[in-house]
């Protein structure tokens, strides 16, 4: 089995013979399989278009594109099948909602693979509980809020079991909350095993969250790799349309103010904190609670909490407890371990690999966080 996942071979594709230029451009990328993959680029530079031939909807001008080493066959039931395997959110949920209600929207992409009656409607319930829209299942989608309705096409997506989720812009037009609600989700399926591929021209998202970047240019790929190099060529930044993360930003300042290596490069808030701290600084201790079925009582009085996971939150939500940190929590309870200060992390079980991950890494950056379990 190939690592590669998809692989473009001199991918061309043109919108109408009249365009000045083709909308993608003898493109030639490779995404390796579970992988957390960010294709990068100013609005026009192709991100819609390329996604759109990875599940065939799109035929190239010229050129191949490859799903696990196999050239896309586009006849309809090797289509249908291929869409089977792979979902794709786009950026305006208008474009994908088009039922009367919630739960016949989500319904459709499972009847259409012929799923029977029973597991449809149990992927209609863990779609919408995934996505925190359980009470909205018999709503009109017509009288929903925009991000109500990104939440369904998301669901939607989710219903038929994707073995690859490609996201177009997932945290467009989304408050802050409800977008980090979108990727601690996203990291959920990835731990699942699902292959998640996003476009966005958000870097401080795409720097924090991915594993590779893709870079594209008025159609053209300029870049494929980490994103560290990438964003330390200021020149070919500037040229995409782009600018610096925040932190990758904070952390050249600091650099030039204090001296010392730019490596490594920090990502988040915490791990560049971690860099600034002088060395033999206290460090508080994380305690690390799994969740399944219930809420445990971790007895630890006035120490702040955090919740991790859809479980978690759903859990929560059911017992009428409130914890400190709603969204974005392991973050949270890093900054309060830089600090000084001990914090409670409540987590769906299966992440807890993930979560040990991240904390782990911030020994790189000058702090071993203990955990306690």
């Amino acid at each position: 089995m190939t690592d590669y996942l998809f692989e473009t071979e001199n991918l061309t594709y043109s919108y109408s013979t009249r365009q000045p230029r083709p909308s993608l451009d003898s493109v030639n990328i490779r995404i390796r399989r579970g992988v957390r993959t960010a294709i990068l680029g100013a609005n026009g530079a192709g991100k819609s278009t390329l996604f759109y031939h990875f599940n065939g909807i799109f035929k190239p001008v010229s050129g191949t594109v490859k799903y696990a080493g196999k050239p896309l066959d586009y006849s309809r039931n090797a289509l249908s099948e291929l869409r089977n395997d792979i979902s794709v959110v786009v950026q305006n949920p208008d474009e994908q909602i088009f039922s009367a209600t919630v739960e016949e929207d989500i319904a459709f992409g499972p009847m259409s693979a012929g799923i029977d009656k029973e597991e449809t409607e149990r992927r209609i319930q863990d779609s919408l509980f995934k996505v925190g829209m359980e009470e909205y299942r018999s709503r009109p989608t017509i009288q929903l809020s925009y991000g109500q309705r990104k939440r369904v096409a998301f669901a939607g997506a989710l219903a038929i079991n994707p073995k690859v989720l490609v996201l177009d812009e997932p945290t467009a037009g989304l408050d802050p909350q409800m977008s980090q609600e979108v990727i601690e989700l996203v990291e959920q399926l990835c731990v699942s095993g699902t292959t998640v591929i996003i476009s966005t021209h958000d870097v401080d998202l795409a720097y924090a969250w991915a594993d590779e970047i893709h870079v594209l240019r008025e159609g053209n790929l300029i870049y494929s790799g980490e994103p560290e190099s990438f964003f330390a060529d200021y020149s070919a930044v500037a040229s995409a349309g782009l600018v610096l993360p925040h932190t990758f930003s904070i952390n050249n300042s600091v650099q030039g103010i204090c001296g010392g290596r730019a490596e490594p490069y920090p990502r988040t808030n915490s791990q560049i904190l971690c860099k600034m701290l002088p060395e033999g600084s206290r460090a508080g201790k994380i305690r690390m609670i799994p969740v399944t079925d219930s809420v445990p009582d971790s007895g630890d009085e006035g120490i702040s909490s955090g919740i991790y996971g859809s479980v978690t939150r759903r859990l929560f939500k059911l017992a009428g407890r409130e914890p400190d940190f709603h969204f974005n929590a392991i973050e949270y309870c890093l900054m309060e371990a830089i600090g000084g200060k001990d914090s409670v992390l409540y987590f769906d079980a299966p992440l807890k690999d993930r979560i040990l991950e991240i904390i782990g890494r911030m020994e790189a950056f000058g702090r071993k966080i203990e955990v306690v379990m």
